[in-house]
């Protein structure tokens, strides 16, 4: 199976510090995209190894669940790290454009669109995101192989942390419903559930389909190319970033998301604390309800 993913990277330290790609400080950001980039290769790619001990050698591992990938970074006007970052030439492909930074998500869907036939899954990321699951793609295979190519399944964002109110926290719940009203209908098909290892998950339509990224098979991509819509630059979805991230596919696809209490199933981490510093200053903890001996 081959995959491509896109990364959208922008940095610059002169900027208002509003979001991590507009700090002075280079070095979060830079250690964020270098953990992006090397998960891609250590999770998915083939040069995986299994340390013989005995025979003081190296033997290929995993080979049955790795996969021939390409990695695209797309940056704008000379504003990245990538000259920073301690991976090898061959590593990535460097796309640069001189495009708004933040409508490079859209550059991505142009990169997406021009290797078409090319690949087996279109990816796309912030480059503050980071996989941890290396069967991510046989959970979206799974999940499609079921459901249809017409629903998305997108990974829940969450952030991690050994100070503050909580360890782990989700970023992106609900929203209001008139935010994503007129791009999707959620009664559609409000829920799905399959078994896998003997567990039965949950997936809900979501009220906040946006995750900073997508991960789409050759055929939901070449659908999602096909609309009319696609590529039009479109950001009425809450702002740039998040229409690029989310609009396109949200017209597209019914999205999912794996309910609350399977959020695991399907996730990435967003780096840094961002989100997760709000709990106990201005978002509550609700206590979790311990059931009864009576109710189990």
């Amino acid at each position: 199976m081959r995959i491509l993913f896109t990364i959208a990277h922008f940095f610059n330290p002169e900027g208002s510090g509003q979001h991590g790609s507009l700090r002075k400080d280079p070095q979060t950001r830079r250690i964020a995209l270098t953990t992006c980039l090397t998960s891609l290769k250590a999770l998915y790619g083939k040069s995986q190894y299994l340390i013989d001990i005995g025979k003081h050698k190296a033997i290929p591992a995993n080979q049955d669940n790795s996969y021939d990938l390409d990695i695209i970074v797309c940056t704008t006007k000379g504003f990245h790290l990538l000259s920073q970052i301690p991976l090898s030439s061959d590593f990535l492909m460097h796309h640069n454009t001189n495009v708004e930074p933040m409508l490079l998500g859209f550059e991505c869907q142009a990169v997406l669109k021009s290797c078409l036939g090319k690949y087996d899954y279109y990816c796309y990321l912030e480059d503050d995101l980071v996989l941890h699951d290396p069967w991510f793609f046989v959970k979206l295979k799974w999940f499609n192989h079921h459901t249809g190519n017409g629903n998305l399944l997108q990974p829940n964002r969450y952030e991690i942390s050994p100070l503050g109110a909580v360890p782990k926290a989700y970023v992106d719940g609900n929203l209001k419903p008139e935010i994503t009203a007129k791009f999707q209908n959620i009664r559609e098909k409000p829920q799905l559930k399959g078994k896998i290892m003997e567990k039965l998950i949950t997936f809900n339509r979501t009220l906040n389909p946006h995750s900073g990224c997508y991960f789409l098979n050759a055929e939901q991509m070449a659908e999602w190319a096909s609309k009319p819509y696609f590529l039009d630059r479109d950001t009425s979805f809450i702002g740039p970033l998040e229409s690029a991230a989310t609009l396109g596919v949200m017209q597209t696809f019914r999205v999912y998301k794996p309910a609350a209490d399977y959020a695991s199933f399907l996730e990435i981490q967003h780096f840094g604390t961002m989100f997760l510093s709000l709990i106990g200053n201005q978002i509550s903890v609700l206590e979790r309800q311990v059931k009864s001996k009576e109710e189990n």
